[in-house]
């Protein structure tokens, strides 16, 4: 219960926290009981997750693997990464943008090496290919 107190987590990272100090039919019954109260949900925390990366920059793609690792159901990461921009009232392309506006600025790169840094920052951050229009061309 601590655990849930501080942030929402998904069920296979309650899972691996508690199997240590905890034999398996135990811990079952009582994450049994914690989703039947609502109170652990993967979708829930799929969105939270999505909702708190998303407003530090971070792009779909990598949010999407970041759940995919935390055993997250893919019908709960496509619902999260389609859903709650628009529940920010922001988009995807508005949040890539702001990032690169934030790391380079407004001026369009002097060179192709600054244009593909750029894209390559893109791509780390999680934005996919559609993000690479943002990239202005050269000066």
């Amino acid at each position: 219960m601590n655990l849930l107190a501080r942030r929402e987590h998904s069920l296979s990272e309650l899972q691996r926290k508690l199997a240590r100090r905890f034999d398996r039919e135990e811990l079952d019954a009582a994450l049994q009981k914690l989703a039947d109260e609502n109170l652990q949900s993967d979708e829930r925390f799929a969105q939270s997750f999505t909702r708190e990366r998303m407003l530090r920059g971070v792009g779909p793609l990598r949010i999407e693997s970041e759940l995919r690792q935390r055993g997250v159901r893919s019908s709960y990461i496509d619902h999260a990464i389609a859903f709650v921009p628009t529940e920010e009232g922001l988009t995807w392309r508005g949040v890539a943008k702001d990032v690169l506006e934030r790391k380079f600025g407004c001026e369009p790169p002097a060179d192709l090496a600054e244009k593909a840094r750029r894209l390559r920052f893109l791509g780390y951050r999680g934005f996919g290919e559609e993000a690479a229009g943002l990239v202005p061309d050269l000066a």
